[in-house]
């Protein structure tokens, strides 16, 4: 389609221009990512993520395969690995206070109390605190 050989563009080459286009592509030591919806979690174990930085918009895109868990049947998160310890007080993930305060250059008490004013909503924190 773009011409003979090679099929498509070498990946440094595509970095290079991405680079000159303004467009920054970093991949991140994800452990795990939650997305949680009214109903349910998306749990994604070994997921590889990448975040993308075009212009000062940052996009996420999270390749793997979830497993899906049903939300509200018992304890606030009961599967999730660390248990009690993985959670603060108020039932906010610790590492979604990290990421937040880390995100927005906040201290940790802001990211908590923006994650509780959204209800946990990573996405809405950060956005509130920016």
């Amino acid at each position: 389609m773009f011409g003979g050989g090679g099929g498509g563009l070498n990946p440094s080459k595509m970095k290079q221009m991405m680079k000159q286009m303004g467009i920054d592509i970093e991949e991140i030591d994800a452990e795990e990512v939650v997305i949680r919806t009214a109903d349910e979690e998306l749990v994604f174990t070994d997921a590889e993520v990448q975040l993308m930085d075009a212009q000062g918009q940052e996009t996420y895109q999270v390749v793997g395969s979830p497993e899906t868990r049903e939300r509200g049947a018992g304890s606030s998160e009961p599967e999730l690995e660390g248990g009690d310890d993985a959670d603060t007080d108020d039932g906010i993930p610790q590492d979604d206070i990290d990421l937040v305060a880390q995100r927005t250059g906040a201290g940790e008490d802001a990211a908590r109390e923006a994650l509780e004013a959204t209800d946990g909503d990573l996405a809405a924190a950060v956005e509130r605190l920016e």
